[in-house]
């Protein structure tokens, strides 16, 4: 298994979801996330990282509300969101630094 660090400084966009189980607008994401790694299946990675689990983690990063979303790539914040937000508008993000699988 990967460790956080291995799997953000990827030169595959990684996907990182700071959630807790408690957020009901996290678990409104949580489906959205799924269809969303399945449709960029090998162009981006998509991980949850539970801040209440992780808060280390989670105070580096600067999150204050969750859902948050940060999008890495070779180690690097390439886009961050905060809130949820629909399938649709994340697919058209995501397009923007990886392709869809056919």
């Amino acid at each position: 298994m990967k460790t956080f660090e291995e799997l953000i400084n990827s030169e595959t966009p990684t996907l990182v979801d700071f959630y807790a189980d408690w957020c009901a607008p996290c678990r409104t994401m949580a489906p959205v996330l799924e269809q969303a790694g399945n449709l960029f299946e090998d162009s981006v990675k998509v991980i949850k990282v539970n801040t209440d689990k992780n808060a280390r983690v989670s105070e580096h990063f600067g999150i204050r509300s969750i859902p948050t979303l940060l999008l890495f790539q070779k180690g690097e914040v390439i886009w961050r969101h905060s809130g949820t937000m629909s399938l649709q508008d994340l697919t058209a993000t995501l397009m923007n630094y990886a392709p869809q699988k056919a």
